[in-house]
């Protein structure tokens, strides 16, 4: 999580660290003002299916459900997306592919 934190600070995405909604829903990254919130979802967000297919649990796809119904914008950091950029080149890309989408 704060690898990811410290790319978003290279590439002049301010943000808050670990932000909690007034709804009391904990998010890892987020904009407060434009209602974005970057959310890092390690191996404990999915469940192994069969060879290298993910599916994510239900707890995870219930909080983006209900952060959207606010009216966030939710962006995931998969971590077998992540894990595998090396260079902070990469990453900074990675993330502003996400963002700009």
């Amino acid at each position: 999580q704060r690898d990811v934190a410290a790319a978003l600070s290279r590439i002049g995405w301010d943000h808050v660290f670990e932000f909690v909604t007034q709804q009391g829903l904990s998010l890892d990254m987020a904009q407060p003002e434009n209602m974005t919130v970057i959310e890092v979802d390690g191996p404990k967000h999915y469940l192994q299916c069969k060879g290298t297919q993910r599916v994510k649990i239900g707890r995870t796809n219930f909080k983006s459900r209900i952060l959207r119904q606010l009216g966030w914008t939710v962006i995931h950091v998969p971590y077998f997306e992540w894990d595998p950029l090396i260079n902070a080149a990469d990453q900074d890309s990675y993330l502003e592919s996400k963002i700009l989408r």
